[in-house]
């Protein structure tokens, strides 16, 4: 048998984290191992436990998780990270996942999907929600023209093959790496290899950046 996830909830709300405690508890692969009130505890708790995937909250006190997730992914083997938010902390959860979180977490996601969201990111997936990541691409929309932004765009994506193409279209779906296996007929490994290169041809550090580059591109 695989070893449980181990996991550290990061969250000023003691009810918060005890609801997410209790959520996670609740799945025998998944393995609390720590909570922590604000960013700062949870860094030195993080480095006492060595967890696998941290739930962190954005908005604490001492150090909020925009510094904490910053100053984790600094970390030779840092544990994968999934920031908790509201829609009114759109621009905290850009400069989060810029910052190398794994994902994002609405605070009233429902609790199958909480549980399936740090599996999901302890193999390797990033999570996205394809309601939170629309409304985050119209909010980076606002800053530029949008002409400015389709000529990037479509520049980028012309080092594309045409498979690579597909994937990034998915992606930018926030569909998982076995959806798009099973929807484009090829093995996950394969999937997780175009995703790869795909963000390298994109110079997109992460998954939601990927969704706003075929975005701007016209695709989605």
């Amino acid at each position: 048998m695989s070893e449980a996830v181990r996991v550290v909830i990061v969250d000023d709300d003691a009810l918060v984290r005890a609801g997410l405690a209790m959520i996670l508890r609740g799945d025998a692969d998944i393995d609390i191992v720590g909570e922590a009130s604000d960013g700062q505890a949870g860094l030195e708790l993080i480095g006492a436990c060595a967890p696998d995937v941290v739930l962190m909250d954005i908005r604490m006190p001492r150090l909020d998780g925009l510094g904490a997730t910053a100053r984790l992914m600094q970390e030779p083997s840092p544990p994968k990270v999934i920031v908790l938010t509201t829609f009114d902390d759109d621009d905290y959860v850009v400069r989060a996942l810029r910052d190398g979180a794994s994902g994002f977490l609405l605070k009233d996601t429902p609790p199958a999907e909480i549980v399936e969201a740090v599996h999901k990111v302890a193999a390797g997936d990033h999570m996205l929600s394809p309601s939170v990541t629309a409304q985050l691409i119209a909010r980076l929309g606002d800053s530029e023209p949008e002409a400015v932004r389709l000529a990037r765009a479509q520049d980028l994506l012309k080092a594309l093959s045409a498979r690579e193409r597909e994937v990034a279209v998915a992606v930018g779906q926030g569909k998982a790496n076995a959806q798009i296996a099973a929807e484009l007929y090829m093995s996950v490994a394969t999937v997780k290899a175009h995703v790869s290169r795909i963000l390298v041809k994109l110079e997109a550090e992460n998954r939601v950046q990927v969704a706003i580059r075929v975005h701007d591109a016209g695709l989605i």
